[in-house]
C-alpha cells in the first residue's frame, strides 16, 4: 500500500498549481463578480491538456488517469471553484463516453474533447426531476433513421458553449430513458439566462430548451432504453469531480485561516496562540486530510471500474463523506476568521459559499445515503 505521488503525479499537480496561481489568480475576483470565465482560461486549460488529463492518449487525453485529474483539478478549486466547476462537468461527459462510446462515437467526441476543442455538457434534470428517471418528460420520437427530441432541461453547467451535450429522453420505442448526442447549438437548441446561484461563479448553470431536434439514431449512447445505467455510471464518475473540486476548497479555507490565525493580534500575540484557535485549526487538517484521501481512493478506483455498483457506493460514500465534510471545516474556518469572516474582501467569504454548492451537486446527500445503502443491503 502505496500512499505517495508519482513522479507524473507531482508534475500534474504542480502544473496545475502554477496555471492556478499565475494565470487564474489574477482574475479570479472578476470572475467572481461577473459569473464569467475569460476564453483565455480555457484556452490556457486546453493548452496544458487539464481538459483531458484522466484519458488515454489515443483520444487526445494526457494519460494522466482519475489520480491526475483530480490533484489537477484540487489545485484549480484552491483558487477557483467555477473554473474547476467547468472541467467537472466536462469530464464527466468524456468518462460517460468513454465507458460506453462505440470506437467511433470515442473518436468523434472525445478527441476534441480532450484538447478543449469543445467543452461537453451532461443534460438530465428537468423542472420535475432531479434523480428520478421515470419523471422525465423529455422525448424522443423516432423518425425514420433518425430522433426528434423535444423538452427542457435544467441547471445544465456548460451548455453556453459550443461542443457535445448528453440528452437523456424517454425514446417512443423502449418508453425508457435513452441517451443521446446532440451538438449544442444545432437547429432547435437554446438556452436560457445563467441561473444566479449562491457559489462557484464562473461555472454557469442554464435551462436548455429543445425543439424538435433531429438527432441520427447512430448518436445514440449503449443503446435504446440504456439511459438509467449510463446516468448512474456517469455520475459516479462525476463526483471525482465534486469531491475534488470540495477539497480544493477545503485546502484553501484551511490555509486562510491559518495565515489569518498567525497574523490576527490580540493581547499582543497572534490569535493562534490561542488553544481554542488550535483546536479548530487541528480540527480543520484532520478534516481535510480525511477528505482528500478518501478523493484520490475513489479516483484510483476510477482507474479500473469492474463492478459499477459497487463503484456507485463507493462514489456515494465519498461524496457524502466530503459533502458534509466541508460544511464542518468551513464553520470552523469561518468562526477562526470572526467577523471579518462575514466581510466579502475575505477570501474565506467566498469559499464559504461555493462549499454550500458541494452537497447539491451531482446528488443530493441524502441521494447519496440512499445509493449506499441500497448496495449494501442488496436493494441493487
Amino acid at each position: 500500500m502505496d500512499f505517495s505521488l508519482s513522479k507524473e503525479q507531482l508534475m500534474i499537480q504542480n502544473m496545475a498549481r502554477e496555471f492556478a496561481e499565475k494565470s487564474i489568480l489574477p482574475v479570479a475576483q472578476q470572475i467572481e463578480k461577473e459569473n464569467k470565465i475569460p476564453d483565455e482560461i480555457l484556452e490556457g486549460l486546453a493548452e496544458l491538456g487539464l481538459f483531458g488529463i484522466a484519458y488515454p492518449e489515443e483520444y487526445g487525453g494526457a494519460g494522466g488517469g482519475y489520480e491526475g485529474y483530480a490533484l489537477a483539478m484540487e489545485q484549480i478549486s484552491k483558487v477557483c471553484g467555477g473554473v474547476a466547476m467547468v472541467i467537472s462537468a466536462h469530464c464527466m461527459t468524456l468518462s460517460t463516453i468513454m465507458a460506453f462510446g462505440t470506437e467511433e462515437q470515442k473518436k468523434k467526441y472525445m478527441t476534441p474533447g480532450c484538447k478543449g476543442e469543445h467543452i461537453l455538457s451532461v443534460a438530465f434534470t428537468e423542472p420535475s426531476t432531479g434523480s428520478d428517471p421515470k419523471q422525465l418528460t423529455s422525448t424522443a420520437v423516432k423518425y425514420g433513421d433518425k430522433y426528434i427530441l423535444n423538452g427542457t432541461k435544467r441547471f445544465i453547467s456548460n451548455a453556453n458553449w459550443p461542443g457535445t451535450i448528453l440528452v437523456f429522453a424517454v425514446d417512443s420505442e423502449t418508453k425508457r430513458p435513452t441517451a443521446f448526442l446532440v451538438d449544442k447549438w444545432c437547429e432547435g437548441y437554446s438556452i436560457s439566462e445563467p441561473w444566479d446561484k449562491i457559489g462557484m461563479h464562473g461555472g454557469m448553470l442554464l435551462d436548455v430548451y429543445m425543439k424538435d431536434i433531429l438527432v441520427p439514431a447512430e448518436n445514440i449512447l449503449g443503446g435504446p432504453g440504456m439511459g438509467y445505467p449510463i446516468l448512474q455510471l456517469g455520475i459516479s464518475y462525476g463526483k471525482i469531480g465534486v469531491c475534488s473540486i470540495t477539497i480544493g476548497a477545503m485546502l484553501a479555507a484551511y490555509e486562510e485561516a491559518l495565515r489569518y490565525a498567525q497574523e490576527k493580534m490580540h493581547r499582543d500575540k497572534p490569535i493562534s496562540k490561542f488553544q481554542a484557535v488550535q483546536l479548530r485549526l487541528a480540527s480543520i487538517a484532520s478534516l481535510y486530510e480525511a477528505s482528500r484521501w478518501m478523493t484520490y481512493r475513489l479516483a484510483w478506483l476510477a482507474n479500473d471500474v469492474k463492478d459499477p455498483i459497487q463503484f456507485a457506493k463507493e462514489a456515494a460514500l465519498t461524496k457524502t463523506f466530503v459533502g458534509e465534510t466541508v460544511i464542518d471545516l468551513m464553520r470552523d474556518a469561518m468562526a477562526i476568521h470572526g467577523s471579518y469572516g462575514l466581510i466579502n474582501d475575505y477570501k474565506i467569504a467566498q469559499l464559504w459559499r461555493d462549499s454550500i454548492v458541494a452537497p447539491q451537486v451531482e446528488g443530493v446527500t441524502d441521494m447519496q445515503k440512499t445509493i449506499a445503502a441500497a448496495v449494501i443491503l442488496g436493494a441493487i
